[in-house]
């Protein structure tokens, strides 16, 4: 399989979740296995060489290739989620994305500062959530944080929010 065949399993959606918007539907994606093996193949090969301990996935469409990728690189998972999903003590980052204003949280004790993270979702359109998700795991002290998206919306230019120093890589990128 190549991206090119990747991308071509991405449904389009018009109009949802408000008119306007040509929604990506990922879920194409692991209806094959094929694809979805591809999709695993090419996460492990970029990021098994660089030292990743835990890999953190935003909820909820970050938990579909966030796990699969921590199992493949030996490491931990480590979810993102709404405020009031998780039972112990969390720290909490507010932002405001494309919908409306939001808030993320992880557990306190998820991370530590030996920690060199994956920070994983499906889609990196305006770069809100995981802007705010990269400075919920920043205030933790981990190592470093590498930033990936299974989806880039190109002419959004939201990989500028990122500071230079942070990899973010996308693997299919649209020019919308």
């Amino acid at each position: 399989m190549s991206i090119q065949s990747l991308k071509d399993v991405v449904r389009n959606i018009s109009n949802f979740p408000i008119d306007g918007i040509e929604f990506k539907d990922i879920t194409t994606l692991f209806q094959s296995p094929e694809s979805l093996h591809e999709l695993s193949d090419i996460m492990y090969e970029k990021y098994k060489d660089k030292g990743i301990t835990m890999v953190v996935g935003i909820e909820s469409r970050g938990f579909f290739m966030g796990p699969a990728t921590a199992l493949r690189l030996n490491t931990g998972f480590v979810p993102i989620r709404k405020p009031g999903k998780l039972p112990y003590k969390v720290l909490e980052e507010s932002f405001t994305k494309e919908y409306g204003d939001d808030a993320i949280q992880i557990h306190a004790d998820a991370l530590t500062e030996d920690d060199v993270v994956l920070l994983h979702d499906d889609l990196l359109a305006t770069g809100g959530t995981m802007l705010a998700a990269y400075k919920l795991v920043k205030k933790m002290g981990v190592k470093k944080v590498y930033i990936n998206f299974l989806i880039e919306l190109e002419s959004l230019e939201a990989r500028k929010l990122f500071p230079e120093d942070v990899e973010v890589d996308s693997i299919i990128r649209f020019d919308i």
